[in-house]
This record gives C-alpha cells, structure tokens and sequence, in this order.
C-alpha cells in the first residue's frame, strides 16, 4: 500500500538507529561509524537522551531493554527499580496517604537504568563505560540546546522550585531563571557524577569488564548510594498531596539490587514473532490484543477506516482491562499469563467485539476478577493532585499530549537489534539529589495501597510499569525493534503502527505517519488514576467520516490535533537491508542510517 510520508524511510546495508531526539540518534550513529555494536550505540545514545530531554527521563530512572543478538534468542533487560523495602502499607497508612503520590520523595523506586545499560554493555556490546559516556558527558557539561518543552515543564515549577526544592532550583534556575528554548543549558552536576563513576571505573584496572563492574558498584554500593541515602533520611519534601512527606530508599535497597536479564514473552501473529517484557510491565497487553486482532481480517480493511480503528480500539480495551485486574510482578503474584495469551481465551474475548463500542470495563472470567476490578474503580481517581506534576509529567499551557518518556532502536550491519524505552527521574518528578546533580524515578505511584490486588504496594516489588518496548523476529532473525513514548498509550500507539506496517504498509515511515489515536476507557496508570469511559482522543487526519461513524457506534470521540498522538520510533531489517523511521510529531525524532 502506498501512502503519504512526510520523510523518508532510511534505507542501507551498514547499520540504523532511530531515538526520540536528533542528537542521541546522531551520537548512536557516531558510535556505529567507530566499530560498536548496536548495543554499544544503545547505551551511548541512552546516556544522551538523560541530558537532551530530562523532563522525561533520567539518570535517577529506569529501563527495559529488548534485544536480539545475531543467532541468538531475543532477551529481555529489566532495569525497573523495586521499591524499598520500607515502603510497606502500613507505613503509607501511617504518613496518611490513600494513593502514592505522583511526586516527591515518597514514591521514590530504585533508579535501575543505569545497572541496566552496564549489563547490556558488559553481556552484549564491546566499549567501555567511558567511551559510552563521554558524549552525553560532554553535552551535561559543555551545554545541549533547550526543547520548547523543557522550558515549559520547568516554567510552572519556578515557585515550587524556590522555595520547596531549592535543589532543582539550583539545577533549573540558573540565575534564577527558566531556562530558554534552544539556549544552551548545562548540568555540571550530573557530569561530576558520571565523572567520578568512570574514576573509579578505571582505577579498577584495564580490563573492561572489572570497569564495569567498578562503576554498577560506585552507583548502587558507592558514593551515589549514600547521596541518596542521606537526603531520603533527612529530608521530607513537599508533593502532589499538598504535604510535606519523607522518603523511604535507603543505601540498602540501591545495593541488593541488579538489573535482570530474562527471556522475552512473545506471541506468533501472521508470520512474525512479537516479543515484549512480562507482567511487571505493560507488554503482554500487545500480545493479548494481536490474539484477538488473529479472528478479524485486518488486511481487507482501510488501516485509516471506520471499520478498522473500531476493531483494534475495542480488542484494546478488553486487553487493558485484563492489566488492571492481572498484572503485577510475578516475583509476587500469580500472573495466568499462560491462560491470558491461549487461543481458547482469546476466541472467548473475541465474542465480546460488538460494532457497539464498550462502555464497560470488562476484564477476563477468571477467579477473583470482579472483586479486583470492583477495588480498582472504588480507588481510581479518588485523589486530585496538587501542585506540578501529578500524574504523568505536566505540560502547562500546552496542548494535551502525554509523553513520559524516550525510545531508542537500534540495528548494526551484524544483525543485532535493541529496541529500549527510557524513562522516569523526570525533572518535574522529585527533588534534584544534592551532590548528585539529578532527581530519582516515582515510578512507586502505580502501585495500589489497598490488599489484594496483583499491584498492591509490597517491599521490594517491581511497580507494573506503562514502559514497553517492543521487538519483532520473523524465522528467528530479527525483523523491527519499535516503540514509543507515552504511558499508558504506548501499546495503542505501537501496536497501531506494527498492524499497518504488517498488514500491507510496507514503508515504515508511511505507518509512523498514518493518524492516531489513544482510548482513556481504562484506569491510567498515574496518580491519580483516573478513566474516562468510551472515552476516545483521534488526530483529525482520520477525516470527519471516520470521526462521526466512531461516534455512531458510541465512541465518546475528541479530535485533537492533526500531529499531536504518538511519537514512534522504529529500527530493522528486510530486504537484505537496514530500515528506521521516525516520527515527526515534536519535529525531535529522527531517524539515520547508511
């Protein structure tokens, strides 16, 4: 199928990389123009996207990586932080809160990106941690040009900034004032960190693997450990419930923990293998939905049509109901995974698809379903949050757009292939650390503080995390690496992009740029958890015939801007070729490749 791009699908035979900010995708570049591999570009363009959008993500947040190394089985990296081990419900009872909140000290997780990217460098690629590091170093230290949103992320925090978090202020307030869009702003303090780190890397010795290993140990057991452990004991900070609340991360819980290597979850769907993380996250959702997608025949229908958008918008909401009532860490919950991705259940919730949309959360027939979804409605929404920052991060005065995080994908000439989606230390999100020079993940607001729930807060359990990258084999070599920025859209959006590409259009950037959509019929995932039922948000590109048929089959339908959905990116092999797109919503993403 042809249809309209606003860029080119980069095509090539050496290597391609695709990442939410042009000067991550050209550092990734860079690093497979000097001989890395797709991992190493991975973790040096991973690095960069900390300092180019710091308002959705981090060095004090997490990441899941997905990787398929040549002639070999794709794995999954986890490096979504646990939360501490003091964080338990009678504690939240005690500090008086009915929700976790979405900013401040108290829904603090482990940050786990940075064990992540060492294990992806020391299992998989072949550079240093210096050589990885020395690009985003340099823009932290020498200054990177300010995004619009940047600015306007940290504009509405000015008050809060001087005068409850005076350590973001110093971060983001140089002179005491915001910082301007494409001005050159610096970091000093996260390059003094990462500096110290590879000191101590490299006085471990030569050998790459002991530097490694050196700078996991200077994070998690050394000095970044203890700057964190000093400020969560001393200091109670002011949040989205409108008090003043500690935190609970100790030095002890950065030191237990390591980031997981573990094999994917994937599912067949017409040819191809879509693999993606387990229930700690929110991937096997894709997956349930592709089951569904299985019994309707997609390839004869319009992937901009009436008929189309209806089909996958209610295979979503029946997916997205079965996350709220299953999903958890299956460190500590029995997830029926098993049963959940089976043919007999998705035929079962195949029947359900009506050409009347849903205005009910219906979750799967299963023991103790009804109950759960009954605790999930009594809980969500029930807080409002004050201040900056509730929820996902705010964009004030903007138009709605949800994007939480960065994606990167990445192929080399080898055929290894990773597709990672960085997220949380949002600048908005907590307190800068001092001596540290960043804030740490609150990815702790997803989890639920009422018992028996899959996500109900425990010590030391993985919150359910939105992020959710996603990696497709075909004859088990690998085929695309996609993702996207964007919460609980994230799986909408990608999963939108990967059916039309699969289903007939073959040019990836044609189906980046195709219209969007994004369904609020479920409870988000962010404080404070609210849902809107039937609700559903469309680009205006889909045209008003589309737009009033959704309406006429009961969809509560909103047109949103005709750029304003979604911001995919994608990586891959075909044709005996490299392949990436990007997204051109934002004018950040690009993609490059030769």
């Amino acid at each position: 199928m042809q249809a309209f791009t606003t860029r080119p699908e980069i095509r090539g035979t050496f290597g391609a990389i695709a990442t939410t900010h042009w000067i991550a995708t050209a550092v990734g570049m860079s690093v497979l123009e000097r001989g890395g591999n797709a991992f190493d570009a991975a973790c040096a363009a991973g690095f960069t996207l900390q300092i180019m959008e710091p308002h959705l993500n981090g060095p004090g947040g997490e990441v899941p990586i997905i990787l398929k190394p040549h002639n070999k089985d794709p794995l999954v990296i986890c490096g979504q932080g646990p939360l501490p081990m003091g964080a338990t419900l009678d504690r939240m009872a005690e500090i008086g809160v009915r929700q976790v909140p979405g900013t401040g000290l108290l829904p603090a997780v482990v940050p786990g990106a940075f064990d992540a990217w060492m294990v992806l460098l020391r299992d998989h690629g072949t550079w240093t941690p210096r050589a990885v590091l020395e690009a985003a170093i340099g823009y932290a230290e020498n200054g990177y040009p300010v995004l619009t949103r940047v600015a306007t992320t940290v504009l509405p925090a000015v008050e809060l900034f001087t005068t409850d978090w005076p350590s973001s202020g110093e971060v983001w307030l140089p002179g005491g004032e915001v910082p301007r869009p494409r001005s050159l702003h610096r970091v000093p303090g996260i390059a003094a960190t990462y500096r110290r780190i590879l000191d101590e890397a490299e006085a471990a010795g030569g050998d790459r693997e002991r530097q490694i290993e050196a700078a996991r140990n200077a994070f998690y057991r050394g000095f970044v450990a203890e700057a964190v452990d000093h400020f969560f004991r001393t200091a109670e900070i002011l949040d989205s419930t409108g008090r003043r609340n500690p935190g609970l991360l100790r030095a002890e819980d950065m030191a237990r923990f390591t980031a997981r290597t573990e094999p994917t979850v994937h599912r067949d769907y017409h040819g191809f293998t879509v693999h993606k993380t387990g229930p700690w996250g929110q991937g096997p959702v894709m997956l349930q939905v592709l089951a569904m997608l299985e019994g309707f025949d997609l390839s004869a229908m319009d992937p901009t049509g009436e008929e189309w958008l209806h089909t996958v918008v209610e295979c979503m909401k029946l997916g997205y109901a079965d996350r709220e009532v299953f999903y958890g860490d299956p460190d500590f919950t029995d997830v029926p995974l098993a049963t959940l991705l089976s043919d007999d259940y998705a035929a079962a919730r195949r029947r359900l698809v009506s050409d009347r949309a849903s205005r009910e959360l219906r979750p799967g027939d299963l023991p103790g379903t009804a109950d759960r979804m009954a605790r999930v409605l009594a809980m969500a929404g029930q807080e409002k949050p004050l201040g900056v920052g509730g929820g996902e991060p705010t964009f004030a005065k903007l138009p709605v757009e949800w994007g939480d995080t960065v994606h990167l994908d990445v192929v080399d000439r080898w055929g290894n292939m990773v597709a990672a989606t960085p997220s949380g230390g949002w600048l908005q999100s907590s307190p800068v650390v001092p001596g540290l020079g960043f804030p740490l993940s609150t990815r702790g607001q997803m989890c639920w503080l009422e018992e028996g729930h899959p996500s109900t807060l425990r010590p030391g359990m993985r919150p359910r995390t939105t992020l959710t990258p996603t990696l497709v084999t075909r004859d088990g070599e690998g085929y695309l690496a996609i993702g996207t920025p964007g919460g609980d859209q994230q799986d909408q959006w990608t999963l939108a992009v990967l059916l039309r590409h699969l289903h007939g259009v073959r040019d990836l950037q044609a189906a980046i740029d195709m219209p969007l959509f994004t369904s609020r019929h479920f409870p988000q995932s962010f404080h404070p958890r609210t849902y809107e039922l039937g609700r559903l948000m469309v680009e205006e590109r889909f045209g008003p015939a589309v737009i009033e048929g959704m309406r006429r089959r009961g969809h509560d339908v909103s047109v949103e801007g005709p750029w304003s959905l979604g911001r995919v990116c994608a990586a891959g092999r075909r044709d005996g070729q490299v392949i990436a797109a990007a997204t051109p919503r934002l004018m950040q993403a690009y993609a490059a490749g030769r």
